[in-house]
């Protein structure tokens, strides 16, 4: 009985899942995920995300929000033409010791839902 009706839950959350059917504002033409690997203390690493814009009307990179003073983030602030290239440029400064991850939340003027960038390491 029970069996039964977890099967009719299921069903029924996956026949009214929502999708949104908006294709992606960007794609991005680097990877969204970035190792540093082994870092000196005391360095500065930098790495630029590429996207490509994927409308065919100019989007805006609005903000680019990191989450912690380690990481300072830079973009390209004028309208991205339909099919041209923008970037984001991440620099983490390699102060403490140990294993990082920071996340890097990237807000598109015709997107509602912010695009993630990660990037990661071990400072020795």
């Amino acid at each position: 009985m029970q069996y039964k009706l977890l099967l009719a839950i299921l069903a029924f959350f996956s026949a009214n899942t929502v999708t949104d059917p908006r294709p992606g504002v960007v794609k991005w033409t680097t990877e969204t995920d970035h190792d540093f690997g082994t870092l000196r203390q005391g360095r500065t690493a930098t790495f630029t995300f590429t996207f490509q814009n994927a409308l065919e009307e100019p989007i805006v990179l609005e903000t680019v929000r990191t989450t912690c003073g380690c990481t300072a983030a830079e973009w390209t602030e004028a309208p991205v033409e339909a099919g041209q290239a923008g970037e984001v440029v991440i620099e983490y400064s390699a102060d403490r010791r140990g294993d990082f991850k920071k996340k890097i939340t990237v807000f598109f003027d015709k997107q509602r839902k912010a695009e993630t960038l990660w990037i990661r390491g071990t400072v020795e």
